[in-house]
């Protein structure tokens, strides 16, 4: 049974969706992907929404872009955490989508991550589910553990290499 749902208004959104996907994948946390359109098939969204709890979900990682209703919608109707990733857009670089998911009205409460934020809200559900699930709480610390090492390791390198070289390399 998943316990996240993963949902976006387009398939535009896919790669930045898929981040999030990702990291749920790596912590080993079920989820189930969909894309609904709230606005182009309300009636297909609401059906979606209101059974989310019925099919296990404890989370809704929602995405959307200018408009950016779908986050907001499902904390109306999911009882349980929403994390909405504004999406990227061309005409106002995704500072319509922002803040279209942080102004929710009082008591429709929707966790947002930043622009294109789609690691971040896996990793924002997985510690939510973290809360009641101690193995997947000592996952998340080996994460960190991970990032940790690899900022390490880069600052090693840069050590040993300076920093000329080491911006040489990264120009490649």
């Amino acid at each position: 049974m998943a316990k996240v749902g993963i949902v976006m208004g387009s398939d535009s959104d896919m790669p930045i969706m898929a981040k999030a996907a990702d990291i749920l994948e790596e912590l080993g946390i079920s989820y189930e992907m969909r894309i609904i359109s709230a606005h182009r098939e309300p009636e297909v969204f609401f059906e979606y929404a209101r059974n989310a709890e019925e099919k296990g979900f404890k989370v809704i990682i929602a995405g959307a872009g200018m408009a950016a209703h779908l986050p907001g919608m499902c904390a109306a109707i999911f009882p349980m955490p929403v994390i909405g990733i504004p999406m990227h857009t061309t005409s106002l670089g995704g500072r319509d989508s922002l803040y279209s998911i942080v102004q929710m009205p009082s008591g429709i409460p929707v966790a947002t991550v930043a622009i294109n934020g789609g690691a971040n809200a896996g990793l924002l559900a997985a510690k939510i589910l973290a809360t009641s699930d101690p193995e997947l709480l000592e996952k998340l610390k080996a994460y960190s553990r991970k990032l940790k090492d690899q900022v390490e390791r880069k600052d090693a390198r840069l050590q040993e290499i300076g920093y000329q070289a080491y911006a040489g390399g990264m120009k490649k």
